[in-house]
């Protein structure tokens, strides 16, 4: 069974889907070996972590295949990755769908932001209208239906300036025109959760971002109300870069962090299995 296969089959199962998003090939291992059975490349978090910049549209496609080849390689598990706009017109999209079923990934997620696009919970991101919108995830749909092996799934940035409606319509649309998952961006209440969740037929997904325009709601709620992913984008992110921050705090007096053992550090990068093969064609 692929990783593409595998994705379709967990999006059968009746729980809700837990992912947790990586930026780099040791987040998406540290994912993995902690039980969780996808994981989702957050364009946010890559950004952050490669360019130390915000996700305002400054890191290129280039960039964004080249770490999901390496977060694909670094895990078995099935991996989504941020397509962003697909870096173009509707040609570039099918380039952009194409060149992430290459890299490993199982499903692409474009958007219909206007480029440069911004992260979903931050001021001063547009939409295309709805015909450019269409045109994009039929692009992608036909990218996938011509031999690239990976789901689309369609997301819509306007509920925050265009109103509930306007992205529930697009939300459908994006359905019929064959979408595999559907994700409206930044509903502000439970009620708009649930009117989505009732109103599409595949399956939907879920972003909880804390202090986000989002109720943050458990996994419980969210599958309860008829969400089929969970996602945390920022959550490993941000307690990386808490941990990181406090130990340089400790480092600057002259205090020695505390934290995961050297021993234990090489067993989670699987120095022992390296060894082992090592000795093996000595």
């Amino acid at each position: 069974m692929s990783r593409t296969e595998k994705l379709r089959a967990l999006l059968k199962q009746p729980e809700i889907l837990v992912m947790p998003c990586c930026y780099d090939g040791l987040s998406a291992l540290l994912i993995e070996q902690a039980g969780f059975p996808i994981t989702f490349m957050s364009g946010f978090a890559v950004s952050a972590s490669l360019l130390g910049k915000p996700d305002t549209g400054l890191i290129s496609y280039g960039e964004m295949v080249d770490q999901g080849r390496a977060i694909c390689a670094a895990t078995s598990l099935p991996v989504l990755g941020d397509g962003d706009t697909g870096y173009g017109n509707a040609v570039n999209v099918k380039r952009t769908v194409q060149g992430y079923s290459q890299a490993g990934f199982s499903c692409i997620m474009i958007e219909d932001q206007l480029s440069p696009k911004r992260c979903g919970h931050t001021e001063g991101k547009q939409v295309v209208e709805r015909h450019e919108a269409s045109r994009r995830i039929q692009a992608a749909v036909d990218a996938r239906d011509e031999g690239a092996d990976i789901l689309i799934m369609a997301r819509t940035d306007a509920r925050t300036n265009h109103g509930f409606a306007e992205a529930l319509w697009r939300c459908k649309e994006f359905g019929q025109i064959g979408a595999d998952i559907i994700f409206m961006e930044a509903p502000e209440s439970i009620a708009e959760m649930t009117k989505l969740c009732q109103a599409i037929d595949q399956p939907c997904m879920a972003n909880m971002i804390q202090n986000g325009k989002t109720p943050l709601l458990n996994q419980q709620q969210l599958q309860d109300i008829g969400f089929k992913i969970v996602a945390y984008p920022l959550t490993l992110l941000s307690s990386a870069v808490q941990a990181i921050n406090t130990s340089l705090s400790s480092l600057k007096q002259d205090k020695y962090p505390h934290h995961q053992a050297f021993s234990a550090l090489q067993e989670t990068l699987g120095f022992p299995e390296y060894y082992r093969e090592d000795k093996r064609y000595r």
